[in-house]
């Protein structure tokens, strides 16, 4: 498929997000609507309450908008052997499910517990166990037909620069390159593009304003906090080479997804129809549209 083709969003875009306190969830039906208003037409899982739990309601629910389900992010704790049993058991779960659903994509996210928990570094053992881990994971998602791939994020295990080096030495895992979490632990997205091509399953769009970085890393400031001061605009409004990152995915033959994952929080008032959110998103699609396609296609 054309590069246009492969866009997708994710309801975090829209606010959906699990954490307590984010902010207010819009109507399921709005933001499939206002998606395929826009030309998308697939989308993550989000938060619980977005999407029914059951694989033949979630089909339902988006085949009334005309659109598909890719997968979704899954939190785990994958370096402590005592998490081990419950890990696999939720991962078999949320596999079956994505893949009943018609989902083809597990995005992994190992986290240091279920609070999420600032990050310390791992042992060696601890490393070890993660990686073994990141394999039984691997081969659960491919019983089900689908591919894991890590999501590399801010305040879990794979959040530096060091430890995304880490974890591409030590395994062969397929990776989520989320350009926003990636240069905010420290990685350059568009090298890691260049050196993992082959090894990039699925892309989360973000732009970052890097000024705001260095309070989110030394927690004196929270995500949601850096989400509500403007950290993640839209695409092609903050400090990273995103055509960068896309020309040298597709230059490596990527075939994936491109998901427009622009984390954001509503607090006050509820916007309303037109309004909100989608403004957002409705300019990271005219930045994809009028200045990344067209740099493809001088490349082609």
């Amino acid at each position: 498929m054309a590069f246009l083709d492969r866009i997708a969003s994710a309801p975090i875009s829209w606010g959906i997000c699990e954490v307590p306190g984010w902010g207010h969830m819009l109507p399921t039906d709005r933001v499939l609507t206002e998606m395929t208003d826009l030309g998308i037409t697939a989308t993550e899982y989000g938060a619980p309450g977005f999407l029914p739990t059951a694989p033949e309601d979630i089909r339902g629910v988006l085949d009334g908008h005309g659109m598909s389900l890719l997968g979704g992010f899954t939190p785990l704790v994958l370096h402590d052997p005592a998490r081990r049993e419950d890990a696999l058991a939720h991962t078999r779960a949320v596999a079956d499910l994505f893949s009943k659903a018609g989902a083809t994509t597990f995005v992994s996210c190992p986290v240091m517990d279920d609070g999420w928990s600032v990050p310390r570094p791992l042992d060696r053992d601890e490393h070890a166990h993660l990686v073994r881990m990141l394999g039984e994971v691997d081969a659960i998602c491919a019983d089900a037909g689908l591919q894991q791939v890590l999501h590399p994020h801010v305040q879990t295990v794979v959040e530096t620069s060091g430890d995304v080096e880490r974890v591409l030495q030590d395994c062969d895992v397929n990776w989520c390159l989320d350009t926003g979490h990636l240069a905010i632990g420290g990685t350059d997205p568009v090298e890691f593009a260049r050196q993992a091509a082959d090894r990039v399953g699925h892309v989360h769009l973000k732009d970052v304003r890097m000024d705001l970085v260095p309070a989110l890393l030394d927690r004196s400031t929270s995500i949601m906090e850096g989400v509500q001061a403007g950290l993640f605009p839209a695409l092609g409004q903050g400090d990273l080479a995103l055509a960068d990152v896309v020309r040298t995915l597709e230059g490596a033959g990527y075939q994936g997804w491109y998901v427009i994952e622009q984390d954001t929080a509503i607090t006050g008032t509820l916007p309303g129809e037109g309004d909100g959110p989608v403004t957002g998103v409705r300019e990271s699609m005219r930045y994809l549209r009028e200045v990344v396609a067209p740099l493809l296609e001088q490349d082609a």
